[in-house]
């Protein structure tokens, strides 16, 4: 499997186990990149629009995509809690 495949199927996994509506996806894998990439988008009540990018450095190409996966789901936990931490106080 390539790494196009790899990150393709790395998308959908991460897609589909998004328990968020509010979090948008965009993934950004062909060679125009550079290093692959997905970018996070989280609307705070329709007015505050928080963004980040995640990249999938090439240390991370060899791994299996279930832990690319988590690895992911980490980092978009992690963003949402500083996002809460800012607009809510940390409630």
């Amino acid at each position: 499997m390539d790494i196009k495949e790899k990150l393709e199927q790395l998308a959908e996994e991460v897609q589909k186990n998004m328990v968020n509506p509010d979090v948008d996806l965009d993934v950004c894998f062909d060679e125009s990149c550079g290093i692959p990439y997905l970018i996070v988008r989280y609307v705070v009540e329709e007015h505050s629009v928080h963004e980040k990018r995640i990249d999938i450095d090439k240390e991370y190409w060899e791994r299996d995509v279930k832990d690319l996966a988590n690895f992911v789901a980490f980092q978009i936990e992690q963003f949402l809690e500083e996002i809460d931490s800012v607009e809510y106080g940390g409630e």
